[in-house]
């Protein structure tokens, strides 16, 4: 008897021995825009999931301490217009021109991702198999209205498109397929985006459009106030190829679709970010729901860049920083109708970025190749992914060499 209740009480000792916490990011400004939280806290994880968020969380609480001192602590970011899936075979090679979200996700802070529609549900199986699967990075798809995708050369055959097949495609796949998308078509007529809506009404999910270059009753107007659905999404809102300024002027059409609840996605990209479009739309007060890369290999390798630096400018252009996060962490996680995500929530599953905001002399270059020159850029410091450091730039989270444990240290993945 008595050795049991020694046992008993041996076991209740280690138990209150234990750290609450696996990790413990200490001193940080926090920012969480879904729950209106915007100070200076601590964010402890455990189990891969948000913990708590408070000031003041002791240390020993935790089995880990990161310290976040000037840095910003923010739920991980979202990217909901980013390209990561290539056509085995497909010929010409050049065509596939999309990279892998491991690659440039954990490095700028985002923790998720939406393929937006470089195939079509045809093609999901193997989008499922050699991207959703295979990441670290959350990936989420948007399925193209055309049953092969895009650069089949395809995108402007009717027949082509199936709404019926990516509603049911989607249906299948209500963990991953969050809407579906538009790009490149280029006749002047409705085709593409009736089918898109349909194929949206089916499923009961949004659908994002890039609208391309307008023509003929092919209007911004009719697109916005009569095609799209409350809840929709416009990309590449600051590309100024298909109206959106007119005469120096905003478009009050995008004011009125703004009032209707359509979505402007910002959609960086390669070609739809240009500053003489960009900085009179700011100035004028309008600015988008969501801040996209549109990341390919073509963009990266150019203005975009990644999403810390289409971040930083529009921290040129005048959005204040909480403001940004709300851009690419709740409001993109409400688009797309994933309200668990891109918060910092009790329970929520651990995405969390550190940035850092420098102070310099910085040039920032659009898709035309035209410099603008700022004094802040955005750097990511360290990013989690499901509780599990993902990036870590300055070694934060390591421990000096001298006293670390290489015995117990695991192999390179």
């Amino acid at each position: 008897m008595v050795r049991a209740l020694l046992a008993v009480f041996a076991a209740a000792s280690a138990a209150v021995a234990q750290p609450a916490y696996e990790i413990l990011i200490k001193g940080g400004h926090v920012i969480d825009p879904k729950n209106n939280f915007d100070a200076v806290a601590d964010v402890a994880v455990a189990g891969g999931k948000i913990a708590r968020v408070a000031k003041n969380i002791p240390p020993e609480s935790a089995r880990q301490t990161i310290d976040a001192t000037g840095l910003y602590v923010t739920p991980g970011l979202i990217d909901i217009h980013a390209h990561m899936w290539n056509r085995p075979g497909a010929d010409p090679p050049g065509r596939n021109l999309s990279v892998h979200p491991d690659d440039y996700s954990f490095r700028t802070g985002v923790t998720t991702m939406v393929e937006p529609g470089t195939a079509g549900w045809q093609d999901f199986a193997d989008v499922r198999a050699r991207v959703v699967n295979r990441a670290r990075t959350r990936v989420l798809v948007m399925v193209n209205i055309l049953r092969s995708g895009m650069g089949t050369g395809r995108e402007n055959d009717p027949a082509e498109m199936d709404p019926e097949g990516a509603a049911r495609i989607a249906k299948a796949n209500p963990d991953v397929i969050v809407g579906f998308k538009t790009a490149h078509y280029e006749p002047a007529d409705w085709h593409a985006v009736d089918n898109l809506v349909k194929a949206g009404n089916l499923a009961d999910l949004p659908v994002m459009v890039d609208f391309g270059r307008v023509s003929g009753d092919k209007s911004i107007q009719k697109l916005l106030l009569e095609k799209l659905r409350p809840g929709d999404i416009y990309t590449h809102c600051y590309s100024g190829l298909r109206g959106e300024l007119v005469d120096g002027k905003l478009n009050p059409v995008m004011v009125a679709a703004r009032k209707r609840g359509i979505f402007f996605d910002l959609g960086h990209g390669g070609g739809s970010f240009f500053w003489n479009i960009a900085i009179p739309l700011a100035e004028q007060g309008f600015w988008p729901d969501s801040i996209s890369t549109d990341m390919h290999h073509g963009s990266i390798n150019a203005g975009m860049k990644d999403m810390l630096n289409v971040l930083s400018k529009m921290l040129l252009l005048g959005r204040p920083l909480p403001e940004l996060i709300r851009m690419t962490t709740s409001n993109p996680a409400a688009q797309i109708r994933r309200p668990r995500l891109g918060n910092l929530d009790t329970g929520a599953e651990a995405d969390v970025a550190l940035l850092k905001l420098e102070q310099g002399q910085f040039g920032f270059i659009d898709s035309a190749g035209a410099r603008s020159d700022g004094t802040r850029r955005l750097v990511c410091e360290l990013t989690l992914r499901a509780g599990r450091v993902a990036w870590d730039l300055n070694g934060r989270a390591g421990a000096h060499w001298k006293s670390f444990d290489y015995g117990r240290r695991s192999r390179p993945r």
